[in-house]
């Protein structure tokens, strides 16, 4: 089963393995990734502008099951700083999950021949068809209007918040991927049930990407 941070990752990563979406966006990416995730199980909601959890059930996913238990065990956090705490070490666990699954493959080298360096290029070196169905998907909800699918519309949602737009539909014209990502984000895709939940990481992972924007532009 892929999850919305597999398929971040996927597109965040060439098939060479370099990833093209920098530190701390990627952490802060996956975070709201899984964060949403778990709203649409109904596993966690926003309760007073925290986020609780509703249910401790697994769902069957190490990152997903390890990202509840921790939030279950924890004190009341607004989305924010799950987004923050939650960024810590994911990108590692979701290319050690893929990995696994030989999605993509592990490899160990060094860099200067002496600091250790561990790399997940595509096996073969070809695209994953799981990432060419991802990146469909994406490509159709762009191209056409009308509804888009929950998880499809998630994923939108999470590129757009991350800025990662520009990369993810470089080949399709920019007015037309603003105009269409801001559509699906702000559509009704979501659930009533976990609506106010997922609304509230968005924000949420927005915050963090200003946070994370301004200062760089002020030194660069």
């Amino acid at each position: 089963m892929l999850t919305l941070a597999d398929e971040l990752v996927l597109l965040a990563y060439d098939d060479d393995g370099t990833c093209r979406l920098g530190k701390p966006s990627l952490g802060y990416g996956l975070a709201g990734a899984v964060l949403v995730e778990l709203a649409i199980a109904g596993r966690v909601d926003v309760v007073d502008k925290r986020v609780a959890a509703l249910s401790t059930v697994p769902i069957g996913h190490p990152v997903l099951d390890a990202a509840l238990t921790t939030i279950a065990d924890d004190r009341l956090r607004k989305p924010k700083e799950w987004v923050e705490k939650l960024a810590k070490g994911l990108p590692d666990d979701v290319l050690d999950g893929l990995a696994d699954q030989e999605v993509l493959r592990r490899e160990q080298d060094k860099v200067l021949w002496v600091f250790p360096r561990t790399r997940f290029p595509s096996p073969g070196g070809v695209e994953p068809p799981v990432e060419t169905e991802v990146r469909r998907r994406l490509a159709a909800a762009i191209g056409t209007d009308g509804p888009v699918d929950a998880r499809t519309a998630a994923l939108c949602s999470i590129i757009r918040a991350v800025q990662f737009d520009r990369t993810v539909f470089a080949a399709q014209p920019r007015d037309r991927v603003k105009k269409r990502l801001k559509e699906i984000s702000d559509g009704g895709w979501a659930a009533d049930a976990t609506r106010k939940a997922v609304e509230e990481v968005q924000a949420a992972l927005t915050a963090v990407m200003v946070a994370v924007i301004i200062p760089s532009t002020m030194t660069g």
